[in-house]
């Protein structure tokens, strides 16, 4: 892919955080570094924001920006016909596919990078773009043959302010090749309400993925080179859940 035209947005998205005893108002133009150190923040975004990419990158990069990176698949990213592209399959499929998805798989199996959109997702986060208000959780969707699109964000359309609930305990674990700098294999969020333990997964589908609760795993649809992932699904679960 290339650009013609880069546009500053700067001077148009909001930055800052704003806490009361139970909702974070956090802008879109605010950098991870900022979210991973501010005690108003839940600590499973904390955490997740800390455990994304390296100290430079995470100085410049917002969480707007981050919530609609994009897909780490290297057939997408080396420009292949493939489903996302407008292609008729998922050259994963049949090829090199330890990085993808173990969920929401059957037409594109790439696996969502953000860290941040996993602990948000459990943390039942709201989003305010220039048009509408949304749960984050609607912000993404599976592509389908009339729309190849990750995002339902409309043309133009900005994130421009996320509002986060307080949880009674939150935490975000991470398995990754590398102990520090890489994207997850798999990421867990958990947030305990008072309705019970939301959970966010990083890296199992090509969107963060919601878990009603462990036993969901039971209906993963790994390729044979992600099966592994569901194991270290079930101990990162697992271990959240127990620490929350």
């Amino acid at each position: 892919m290339s650009a013609g035209r880069f546009v500053e947005l700067r001077d148009v998205v909001p930055r800052g955080i704003a806490g009361s005893a139970t909702i974070t108002s956090i802008g879109a133009g605010t950098t991870l570094a900022e979210l991973e150190v501010d005690p108003q923040i839940p600590q499973v975004l904390r955490e997740a924001c800390a455990a994304a990419a390296s100290p430079q990158l995470r100085a410049m990069g917002t969480i707007g920006g981050n919530l609609l990176q994009a897909t780490r698949c290297w057939y997408w990213r080396l420009g292949y016909p493939c489903f996302l592209h407008g292609g008729d399959r998922c050259h994963a499929r049949t090829g090199q596919q330890r990085e993808h998805a173990i969920f929401g798989n059957e037409r594109c199996a790439s696996a969502h990078p953000s860290d941040p959109a996993a602990a948000l997702l459990a943390l039942g986060a709201i989003l305010r773009t220039d048009r509408r208000e949304l749960p984050l959780a609607d912000l993404y969707r599976l592509p389908t043959e009339d729309d190849r699109d990750l995002t339902t964000l409309s043309t133009g359309e900005l994130i421009l302010e996320l509002e986060v609930p307080a949880p009674r305990a939150s935490v975000y674990l991470k398995a990754m090749d590398r102990r520090k700098w890489a994207f997850p294999l798999v990421g867990v969020g958990a947030a305990r309400f008072v309705d019970g333990v939301r959970l966010g997964l990083s890296g199992v589908a090509p969107i963060p993925w919601a878990l009603g609760g462990p036993e969901e795993l039971d209906r993963a649809t790994p390729l044979p080179g992600t099966a592994y992932k569901v194991e270290i699904a079930r101990a990162l679960v697992r271990r959240a859940v127990d620490a929350v």
